[in-house]
């Protein structure tokens, strides 16, 4: 079994709540071979939501302490990517998942881009929250053209 963001399965789950619809993955789930996570759900949020930015440096620094998760706003919301890091991660666990696919720039689920937190559009080499959060349990994370790229399922 493997773990896949949801929205990437075609929940519109996405901050703007669209989704980012792999059909391959779609499949998966539809064979209940993939479970479905959003951490951002977890942590609260709602769909749609602000959009929201890692400032100060990546997944890897918020778990650390050195770094936040700042809506467009300027509202910190740190404290619920980081809930729903954890959520998930407890969800994954107990169904011994080894291998998850994220999506790609998203401050939670970035597995090797994400945003700068500037708001520009601008990114830069670095995992969200729950991407860091994995990696430091040993689950293996891959970005969703990383998966489309291999030969695993």
């Amino acid at each position: 079994m493997i773990a896949v963001s949801s929205c990437l399965a075609g929940i519109e789950c996405r901050y703007n709540g669209s989704h980012s619809l792999v059909e391959k993955i779609k499949d998966l789930v539809e064979q209940n071979r993939a479970l479905l996570i959003c951490p951002e759900l977890l942590g609260g949020f709602s769909t749609p939501r602000e959009s929201a930015e890692i400032v100060d440096g990546t997944g890897e620094d918020v778990l650390d302490g050195n770094a936040k998760v700042i809506e467009k706003s300027g509202n910190d919301v740190t404290k619920l990517y980081i809930k729903g890091a954890y959520k998930a991660l407890s969800i994954i666990q107990e169904v011994n998942v080894r291998y998850v696919v994220l999506k790609e720039n998203s401050p939670s689920c970035g597995s090797s881009i994400i945003y700068n937190g500037e708001f520009a559009n601008t990114k830069i080499a670095g995992e969200g929250v729950t991407a860091a959060l994995f990696r430091r349990a040993g689950i293996k994370v891959i970005s969703e053209e990383q998966f489309l790229n291999t030969n695993f399922f």
